[in-house]
């Protein structure tokens, strides 16, 4: 081997230790940035109503490498965190190296059954599927009474026996909804009538006919009536017939 190869050969390697130790450098760097910048000491929680910002906070920063704000977004990026009562999905971001986002998406709940075999309640969505079962009793959302109810399965239509009984529910549920009078229970009467519960006040709904007109007699009347107890009678009501009358409790 001449002297001008070997002179090549040594150029060769002092080159790529060279390069092995600038990378090293950099991979030290970059670890004590990740290491001494991306610390937690921030945690913004949104969308939570049924839990408490710590709550959630504790749920996802669940093992000891969570101090580390990189960290926890990307664990959150490839692994689903575990299953919580009542939330649907979340998602984790980096609003700065010390502050993470935590967006929580809770189950849209739209009513609850007890099921006294279970000694549970089987809560349900707008389209009627069992989003959750829970010996928890959630504030805000309304009781179903007097249903025939059959087997409970978690993910599925809830099996109520009786033709139309379950969408004529959940259009009452709705519309209630949506007019922001959601009462503490409907009980459903044999013969297709519902009764609403609204702390003191009766209100007698009558039939699945005219839902909508009569809820929307029912969001002008029942500010009317607060502090009263009694029942109010909307069962007669029609079109052609729109007389509402209130029974004061004796």
């Amino acid at each position: 081997m001449g002297r001008r190869e070997k002179i090549r050969r040594k150029k060769r390697w002092k080159a790529i230790m060279t390069a092995v130790l600038i990378l090293l450098l950099f991979l030290a760097i970059a670890a004590l940035v990740v290491v001494k910048v991306f610390t937690v000491e921030k945690v913004k929680v949104k969308g939570n109503k049924h839990y408490s910002d710590k709550a959630m906070e504790d749920w996802l920063l669940d093992d000891e490498y969570c101090w580390n704000s990189l960290y926890v977004y990307f664990k959150y990026r490839f692994i689903e965190p575990k299953e919580m009562p009542f939330v649907d999905s979340m998602e984790v971001s980096l609003e700065s190296p010390h502050t993470l986002k935590i967006q929580v998406y809770e189950k849209a709940l739209l009513g609850r059954v007890y099921i006294d075999a279970l000694g549970q309640n089987a809560y349900f969505d707008k389209d009627g599927f069992v989003v959750e079962l829970s010996s928890e009793v959630i504030e805000g959302i309304t009781v179903i009474k007097g249903l025939d109810v059959e087997q409970i399965v978690l993910y599925q239509k809830l099996p109520i026996k009786g033709e139309n009984i379950l969408k004529n529910l959940l259009s009452l549920t709705q519309t209630l909804k949506k007019y922001e009078q959601i009462p503490e229970s409907i009980k459903y009467e044999e013969g297709g009538t519902y009764t609403l519960n609204y702390n003191g006040i009766k209100v007698l709904l009558g039939s699945a006919q005219n839902l909508n007109e009569k809820v929307v007699r029912l969001f002008h009347v029942l500010p009317k009536l607060e502090g009263q107890k009694g029942t109010l009678h909307l069962e007669g009501w029609t079109e052609n017939t729109t007389d509402i009358t209130f029974e004061k409790a004796g």
